[in-house]
């Protein structure tokens, strides 16, 4: 099921979504060959450190995040991936590396790969290694409110 926390949002904003249920998988490409989506449609989520601050890039499954783009996009000095021990306490009721990409829910700034939004639905972890939630793009949006990142 997904994180109690998630479910009760996205309840309360009424929005439409359906829990899609695969075996563990803990790689993205895995979880998108598991739930039969392809990795361009699957978003993961990766946490990264910028000047210091957490933030969440939110990019397709076979893409990596371009921390030259980030920078100039945040204007950071410093952009980098934080390790697990930085994050792991962040997210109560999530396992790890299974984040959903709800930025907002934890105190973070969402960026988000532009190529995504181009997609009418978006899926993602659902805070386990089991269970996808896809929705639509402009009800991600809506909610999360997230920066884009330019992408070719």
């Amino acid at each position: 099921m997904p994180t109690r926390k998630l479910k009760e949002y996205l309840d309360h904003e009424q929005v439409k979504y359906v829990t899609l249920n695969h075996s563990p998988a803990y790689t993205a490409q895995e979880i998108a060959a598991a739930a039969h989506i392809p990795g361009k449609q699957l978003a993961k989520t990766v946490i990264v450190k910028l000047d210091g601050e957490m933030a969440m890039v939110v990019e397709p499954a076979d893409t990596k995040v371009d921390f030259d783009t980030l920078k100039s996009l945040t204007n950071a000095e410093e952009a980098k991936l934080a390790s697990e021990s930085e994050f792991q306490d962040r997210f109560p009721g999530c396992e790890l590396g299974a984040m959903p990409p709800f930025g907002n829910l934890y105190g973070m700034e969402v960026y988000v790969a532009e190529n995504l939004s181009k997609d009418d639905e978006i899926a993602f972890n659902a805070g386990t290694h089991s269970e996808l939630i896809k929705m639509m793009y402009k009800d991600f949006e809506r909610l999360v409110n997230p920066k884009l990142i330019p992408t070719s």
